[in-house]
């Protein structure tokens, strides 16, 4: 993400994409601008006796989609019967499973087929909202078990990793936090604009520096969200300027009536706040962590935003970081920070989400010691066990910033006494910026399935536990996974409309982190675009292997950044490397990458526990898609592929221009089968990609040739 405007006056604003387009009549065809994955494909599977057992306030609103969906398709044969747990008692369903599914908590569901006749029972109020959409967005289809207890056994059901009883499948979140931050501002910051890294219009919450008078889409939204499970929202950009600090106090009314509509979808409303508040909103000249004043202020400001939205989830925010005011200015550290905001919320349940993306962006360039990527663990591991029960610190899933490939953050394994929340990136900052497809489900998936290993000898033959198993923590001191929202007021919701891919796959393995990137694709094809095998056919494959296709053409190895400064959008080799932003490839004619090892760099590498350490540490073990994030090497070094490093730049960008040429003809394919303003949006953006696509071509391959001199052996031209 972006610094604070101040910090950064030099930004260009990204350039646009191609506007939206006004959606057209298209006989026949669901139009999915507004309806995504919830339109009429969905609403086809509802089965067409629905039989609601259940009481709560969340029982009315599976009654009100019950009814939309009814409205948009007929729906298919069978029955569905939703209980919540005292009518499951009350029917006489077997007490085995209803005691299963009240340990498994309130957002857990159980789920019984018999043919075309579906049993949905709940273990809380969100959990029959989770049922509920299960069935519509098709998931109830992928297990089907048999009623004879006789022929029953326990296993796991093998699309949620939950367990299954005498025909029943329990499933229950992998996470208990699944939560989107909003990078929106209320106006368009001359810079920023309105929603910082956005890149599909402008604010879906504010308009003209207020709340929005009809919140008809916000609605809509929270609809999609809770149909992929995401449980939390935060409505605000974490570099909070001084009308957004206001949303804490005298605009308070505004997240009252955002709070009011997703909690209508069982979802709790976060504010990104300034640890400034106390002098930009209190009058104070201090915002001291340790001053009793200050803290007085803000345990009176939590109290009064908790008497008006009791269901409040609590603050996220992003302290001594890229400009914005934190606990150093008066010698304190980070856990003086968060706790103080922690004392606040705690004794209405609220909790603070305390970002540890903190590093020093105003270093000398000439310095190889000073490392960006060890930034994180140098401040925040030594702080492990510090922070208070409700603070959660929520650490990027790599150690630099979203890139479409680095190491996965040492933080992560380094804080075992700590309760964490892995943040991932949805809005395509540095992945194309929903100009490319570029769909994130395997490199989401790659992270939170990396195993850490453990430096603990006497627990070395313990199998090592994955990023989603540490950040999901216990029962008792839960984290999760929270995510930047890719979705502005666009009228495909994400600018690409085939970006939406991003947003479903994002809830979705914040669900189960061990679904397939490949399940959760046709998932969503299904559901947004119906049965059609040609659609689907096409569609995966534009989008199944697409992150891996952007990496391709882009930065290679590892290395990172190479985008134009400011906005981030298209290539710039040396855009960065004489800047004080730690964002180096220190290329030369010798060789490129960033020695990050113990033994001759900057010690980022013996951050990790074995095995990764070692694995890390010598340029031949080095995994190659790594290798220049860790190591400076020549471009004579030969790859695991066999290849010198200066050849696979040569080729890799030449294929992976080629392969994006086939894109737009494959696309073409589904002319009349999908809606004519979708595909008009995604040709057009197709032809951005091409266009920028060459564009990293030419200047990478360049680039290299006339740092290194030596020629591409392919005979290929070189600009």
């Amino acid at each position: 993400m972006s610094p604070a405007p101040a910090e950064r006056a030099d930004h260009a604003g990204p350039a646009e994409s191609a506007g939206p387009a006004e959606p057209a009549d298209h006989a026949g065809i669901e139009e999915p601008a507004d309806l995504a994955w919830l339109g009429a494909h969905a609403a086809a599977r509802l089965p067409r006796e629905v039989q609601l057992h259940a009481g709560g306030p969340l029982a009315g609103t599976v009654g009100a989609e019950v009814e939309r969906l009814r409205d948009l398709a007929e729906g298919t044969a069978g029955t569905l019967r939703l209980y919540d747990l005292p009518a499951a008692r009350d029917a006489g369903i077997e007490a085995a499973v209803l005691e299963e599914l009240a340990a498994a908590g309130p957002e857990a569901y159980a789920l019984r087929v018999e043919g075309e006749h579906l049993c949905v029972i709940a273990g809380g109020d969100r959990g029959l909202l989770h049922g509920f959409y299960a069935v519509v967005l098709g998931q109830a289809t992928a297990v089907v078990h048999t009623t004879d207890a006789a022929d029953a056994t326990d296993s796991t059901d093998s699309t949620t990793g939950t367990g299954s009883t005498a025909g029943w499948t329990l499933r229950a979140p992998a996470q208990a936090i699944r939560m989107l931050d909003h990078w929106d501002n209320m106006t368009v910051h001359s810079v920023m604009g309105q929603v910082e890294r956005g890149y599909a219009g402008g604010s879906l919450f504010y308009e003209d520096g207020e709340l929005r008078e009809d919140l008809t889409r916000v609605e809509q939204y929270a609809r999609l969200l809770a149909s992929i499970g995401i449980n939390r929202v935060s409505l605000n950009n974490v570099n909070v300027h001084a009308r957004e600090a206001t949303l804490l106090t005298s605009r308070l009314n505004q997240v009252a009536r955002l709070a009011e509509v997703f909690r209508g979808q069982g979802i709790s409303v976060h504010l990104a706040v300034s640890f400034a508040s106390p002098i930009l909103l209190g009058g104070l000249t201090t915002s001291d962590p340790l001053d009793a004043e200050v803290q007085d202020w803000w345990a009176a400001t939590a109290e009064a935003v908790y008497a008006a939205i009791p269901d409040f989830g609590g603050f996220v925010v992003k302290a001594d970081s890229e400009g914005q005011p934190g606990p150093f200015a008066y010698g304190r550290d980070h856990t003086d920070g968060a706790n103080l905001l922690a004392r606040a919320l705690a004794p209405h349940g609220g909790e603070v989400f305390w970002r540890a993306f903190v590093y020093d962006h105003h270093q000398d360039w000439r310095d190889r010691s000073t490392d960006r990527a060890r930034a994180a663990h140098d401040h925040f591991a030594p702080l492990d066990g510090t922070f208070d029960d409700n603070v959660i610190v929520q650490v990027k899933h790599g150690p630099l910033d979203f890139q479409v490939r680095e190491a996965v953050s040492p933080v992560i394994g380094a804080m075992p006494r700590t309760r964490l929340a892995v943040e991932l990136q949805i809005t395509q900052e540095y992945t194309g910026q929903q100009k490319h497809l570029c769909y994130l489900a395997p490199w989401w998936s790659e992270n939170l399935r990396f195993p850490f290993g453990n430096s603990d000898p006497a627990a070395a033959e313990a199998s090592a536990p994955t990023v989603a198993q540490i950040v999901a923590g216990t029962a008792e001191r839960p984290g999760g996974v929270v995510a930047v929202s890719n979705v502005g007021a666009d009228a495909f919701w994400t600018g690409h409309p085939l970006a939406q891919a991003n947003l479903f796959a994002l809830g979705r393995l914040a669900w189960d982190p061990d679904l397939s990137p490949q399940q959760i694709l046709e998932e969503w094809i299904g559901a947004t675009f119906g049965a059609d095998p040609l659609v689907a056919e096409v569609l995966e494959d534009l989008l199944g292997e697409s992150w891996q296709l952007y990496e391709s053409y882009t930065a290679p190895l590892g290395v990172g950044f190479m985008v134009r400064p400011g906005h981030h959008y298209g290539p710039d080799v040396d855009g960065y490397e004489y800047t004080p932003w730690g964002t180096y490839h220190f290329a030369d004619r010798d060789g490129l990458g960033v020695d990050r090892t113990v033994a001759t760099g900057t010690g980022f590498a013996g951050l990790f526990p074995e095995p990764w350490a070692s694995l890390y540490e010598s340029p031949q073990t080095c995994p190659d898609e790594l290798l220049l994030f860790f190591h400076h090497v020549p471009y004579t070094h030969r790859l695991h592929s066999g290849k010198t490093v200066i050849q696979h730049i040569y080729d890799s960008r030449a294929d992976g221009y080629e392969r994006v040429l086939q894109l737009r003809p494959r696309w073409q394919e589904l002319e009349g089968r999908v809606p004519t303003a979708l595909h008009e949006r995604v040709t057009a953006l197709l032809h951005e990609q091409e266009r920028s696509a060459e564009e990293w071509r030419d200047q990478l391959r360049t680039y290299f040739f006339r740092a290194s001199g030596i020629p591409d052996e392919s005979g290929r031209p070189i600009h």
